[in-house]
């Protein structure tokens, strides 16, 4: 069963209405995203345009963008303060797995995703895996924490053997939505739209950074895509 029998933006298809964006990078002046509390606010609005009705803000953590958690928190107390939207916002974190990510899981000093406090927020590198992936995956499992993947359809690395390992040992999938619009390229965009087809995806999320380049991918870029298998993670909370 199909929703669209034509070609559909982002921005027509209906996919924001009620949707929790699980990754985003709104908090303002912490990453390569947002960089001022006006900016921040001027993506909030377009969101609520959207219908989106909850965000969860994940800066960047990094050894190149060592973002501390209690400054994290301070960025999103100052946030919140200024905004009067009907957005419920949520903080949390995308973690590069490296050596920074390694010491503050064996810290406990995570800004872990989902009400429960129970799922992190994880990326790696585009191109290669780190080192012992599996194995720090498995040490996440330890600290009492579900792996969530983002955008797994951008790791050119990854094939459909490794999609299998990693939902084999219940690693829950963040689709980046503009991705299935050809934000980074046709790759990319063929890889998630598989993974669609084969439900392998558990969330959703825009890895949103700046107004207007999200704003124009949105509108003019179009795609064809399963609606049953879309629309049935949309409303999933962790």
């Amino acid at each position: 069963m199909r929703l669209f029998h034509k070609r559909t933006s982002l921005k027509e298809s209906g996919l924001y209405h009620g949707l929790t964006d699980y990754h985003s990078h709104i908090l303002p002046g912490v990453d390569d995203g947002a960089q001022t509390i006006e900016e921040s606010l001027q993506i909030l609005s377009l969101y609520e345009d959207r219908g989106v009705k909850e965000v969860w803000l994940t800066p960047h953590i990094m050894e190149d963008i060592p973002n501390r958690t209690d400054d994290l928190k301070q960025h999103f107390a100052e946030l919140t303060t200024v905004y009067h939207g009907e957005i419920t916002l949520r903080l949390a974190a995308e973690y590069m797995l490296d050596m920074l990510f390694e010491e503050r899981l064996e810290k406990n000093d995570v800004l872990p995703l989902g009400e429960s406090g129970s799922h992190l927020l994880v990326e790696t590198s585009c191109f290669s895996p780190p080192m012992d992936f599996y194995g720090l995956l498995e040490r996440i499992r330890q600290k009492g924490y579900c792996p969530v993947l983002a955008h797994p359809e951008r790791y050119a690395y990854m094939d459909e053997k490794d999609y299998l390992r990693l939902k084999g040992r219940d690693i829950k999938f963040q689709l980046n939505l503009p991705s299935i619009a050809g934000m980074y390229g046709k790759e990319v965009q063929q890889k998630a739209l598989k993974l669609i087809e084969k439900g392998m995806y558990d969330l959703y999320g825009n890895d949103i950074h700046a107004l207007h380049p999200f704003l124009e991918i949105i509108s003019r870029c179009s795609y064809n895509s399963p609606y049953s298998t879309l629309a049935s993670k949309q409303g999933q909370a962790l």
